[in-house]
């Protein structure tokens, strides 16, 4: 244990506990270790205190970095999908956005009337896509402020939806997105566009029903490629182990009940009844 501690270090150890900042932390710990006595006694402390300061430079060096990279905006992902807007300024991405979910996003004449991304869900026939509009993409967009906040979130797309008017600003999209490498649809004002949306992201509805009752109302939204396996694990834990067979019902159906196992591929808007031991 340090003996001999100068009232200059007790004051400067005070000042350390009471500083709030990085720098208030690191101007402390300073003088802490230049009143230190010097004497084999207090090594150890006069090493602690080295330590702690390098780890403070390296927290503060650590957020300096993140606010360098724009690292504002975190995406709290919802429901089933996610679809990402980008396009050009002034391409109609609010405005579909608004079309898409009810959100009531901010529209004007003006360029860059979309500052930080707008948000919203998509129901489409009970399966909940979320859908972010994306900040106009411009030259240079990773080299922005928050571009590489902004291409994190289009990275994390299922599908990414394009909007623009002319085929440089089709080249502009394409170059700055070039790393992206997502599933892409091209908006062009085309009629049921929320089908074409869900044909593109790869997935199939899939409604449970149990024996003599009616099918549940929301869908489970699966991969498409999935079998009845998949339904009974996400059902119950213990229906893959007691397991006995599966009537599938629907439009996709040899006949109403048709008889399946565990590999069967299911399909878009197939009703599945488990049936266990």
């Amino acid at each position: 244990m340090a003996t001999n501690l100068t009232p200059q270090y007790q004051k400067a150890e005070e000042e350390y506990h009471a500083a709030k900042s990085f720098p208030e932390k690191i101007a402390a710990l300073n003088k802490m270790l230049q009143t230190i006595p010097k004497h084999k006694g207090t090594e150890n402390m006069q090493q602690q205190i080295k330590q702690r300061i390098a780890k403070i430079k390296e927290q503060q060096e650590k957020q300096r970095q993140q606010k360098k990279g724009g690292h504002g905006f975190t995406l709290k992902r919802e429901g089933d999908a996610l679809v990402v807007l980008v396009g050009t300024t002034n391409s109609g991405k609010s405005t579909l956005l608004n079309q898409l979910t009810g959100t009531h996003a901010e529209i004007a004449a003006y360029p860059f009337t979309t500052k930080m991304p707008e948000m919203g869900v998509m129901d489409y026939h009970g399966v909940k896509i979320q859908v972010v509009e994306i900040p106009a993409v411009v030259d240079g967009y990773a080299r922005t402020k928050m571009g590489p906040t902004f291409l994190s979130i289009i990275k994390q797309a299922d599908l990414v939806v394009l909007l623009f008017y002319t085929t440089e600003e089709k080249m502009l999209l394409n170059r700055e997105l070039l790393d992206v490498d997502r599933p892409r649809l091209i908006y062009n004002h085309q009629e049921h566009f929320p089908d074409l949306i869900w044909r593109h992201l790869s997935l199939v509805k899939v409604y449970t029903k149990q024996p003599s009752k009616k099918k549940e109302e929301r869908p489970l939204a699966l991969k498409r490629g999935a079998m009845v396996k998949d339904v009974a694990s996400i059902v119950h834990k213990d229906f893959l182990k007691r397991f006995r067979f599966a009537r599938i019902y629907g439009r996709n159906a040899k006949f109403e009940g048709q008889m399946v196992g565990l590999d069967y591929v299911l399909q878009d808007d197939d009703v599945v009844e488990l049936h266990i031991d």
